[in-house]
């Protein structure tokens, strides 16, 4: 090989260096702009929730609220988009002092429909439960339930949530409980109610007079919002006694 083609192959091989440096900078360019979009757009638990967690069995899967006692009902949660599940801690810790096991889902990017199908892994063969989410995830906890044969599947709770084509449950005959809030500038209101005719004839439906989107959990404002007129406090109250007040009739 003369000095002029060794020459021409190290140029050619410090172009393919330079080419392959310039392609993973602008990968690694694009995952810490997608990384730092998720920070930025991600909603963290609040300082009271991540005290009521601290009683909770936590794992890579899921966040369990144990009840005191043998568990009248298992209780699987789909959190909302981009919501930490410690968020719900503290209706979830109510609950399960009332004698209710609640099993927080874990999902990839806390986005539910990266993983709807959570559920299965979550309960045991014999484990009698119902299954609810919020906002995304309630969606997809009706997408879930809508697709289940399993006998043990016994209801359906919304959380400022509603089922669409895909996750139709009108043919159902276990109960349903839809919970909404006065002051949710986040739900799709046009969509919700379109969305009732997806819903079991036996469904019950409960307004929590002013309380708003993020509410539902405990981690502060949400973009799109509407300011709530009571307190987080208050609102985690009502949510779990609607939900205890309609699991007692189930187990």
């Amino acid at each position: 090989m003369t000095n002029k083609q060794k020459n021409s192959k190290s140029k050619k091989q410090a172009k393919s260096k330079k080419r392959l440096l310039i392609t993973l900078s602008a990968i690694l360019l694009v995952f810490l702009v997608a990384s730092g979009y998720w920070q930025a757009s991600h909603y963290q638990a609040s300082p009271a929730a991540k005290e009521a967690a601290k009683v909770a069995v936590t794992s890579k899967h899921e966040t369990t609220f144990k009840s005191k006692g043998q568990s009248k009902m298992n209780v699987v949660f789909y959190p909302g988009a981009l919501v930490d599940p410690d968020a719900y801690s503290i209706w979830a810790k109510k609950l399960a002092n009332a004698g209710y096991t609640v099993k927080i889902a874990h999902f990839p990017l806390d986005m539910a429909v990266l993983k709807a199908k959570a559920a299965d892994s979550m309960t045991g063969k014999k484990e009698k439960f119902v299954i609810g989410g919020h906002s995304m995830g309630g969606a997809m906890a009706a997408r879930y339930a809508s697709q289940s044969t399993k006998k043990k599947l016994k209801g359906i709770f919304f959380l400022a949530a509603y089922a669409d084509q895909k996750g139709r449950l009108d043919d159902k005959t276990f109960p349903a409980l839809s919970i909404t809030a006065s002051q949710d500038g986040v739900l799709n209101w046009k969509n919700y109610q379109r969305g009732k005719k997806y819903l079991p004839k036996s469904t019950t439906f409960v307004s929590i007079k002013g309380g708003n989107h993020a509410g539902f959990g405990s981690y502060g404002d949400q973009r799109g919002d509407k300011k709530a007129t009571i307190s987080n406090q208050t609102q985690q109250r009502l949510i779990a006694q609607a939900l205890i007040k309609w699991l007692r009739k189930i187990a």
